[in-house]
């Protein structure tokens, strides 16, 4: 019975242990989409939770970080974490939340490709996969921007896509999607920046 009350007490540990980690696992825009998800279905506790660890994981993205719009996501992270009460009290309109989420999921997608601009060549080069997730999280937030800059980005989106998608290639045809990216992510970043 001895043995068996440890091993239970063991196995609990561990499964706590490892909820923790799946929890810290998660990236800041799932965290914030479950956020969304659960002030949908009216689950008060279960928002403001995923808004605490959300609001922590972007504060922990921004200090950590080396882009350009560090200063702007810390400032929507101040805007979530003023909503928890308001979670938790049932009174969080999942409209605004909405705006907000889509606002940090442009600025941290634009905020990534501004570190691996940063790293210049390097930063780009075998990173296809990386940047074309952070225009995806670009894409899926722009929906806040007003038709003009909506477009002006989509535009700006499509043509980045296909050159990024030549970073993983080799030789000569990577420098010349590396020039042709660096210069289009950067008008992403910059158009993204003043949009927001």
């Amino acid at each position: 019975m001895k043995r068996f009350s440890s091993f239970l007490a063991a196995f609990l540990c561990l499964m706590i242990f490892s909820s923790n980690a799946i929890a810290q696992g998660l990236s800041v825009e799932s965290l914030l989409d479950k956020a969304m998800s659960l002030s949908e279905k009216g689950d008060k506790s279960g928002t403001a939770d995923a808004l605490t660890e959300g609001v922590s994981a972007l504060e922990k993205e921004a200090k950590s970080s080396d882009g350009t719009l560090k200063d702007k996501i810390l400032g929507k992270a101040g805007a979530l974490k003023s909503m928890i009460p308001l979670a938790s009290a049932g009174k969080l309109n999942t409209g605004v939340l909405g705006k907000v989420v889509n606002a940090v999921k442009m600025l941290i997608g634009a905020n990534r490709i501004s570190s691996l601009l940063g790293k210049g060549e390097s930063g780009l080069l075998g990173n296809a996969a990386s940047l074309t997730s952070n225009l995806g999280l670009i894409k899926a937030g722009s929906s806040i921007l007003g038709s003009g800059s909506q477009s002006q980005l989509n535009g700006l989106l499509g043509e980045a896509t296909k050159s990024v998608a030549g970073l993983d290639k080799k030789g000569p045809a990577a420098k010349i999607a590396s020039a042709a990216s660096s210069k289009q992510l950067g008008s992403i970043v910059k158009l993204v920046s003043s949009a927001l």
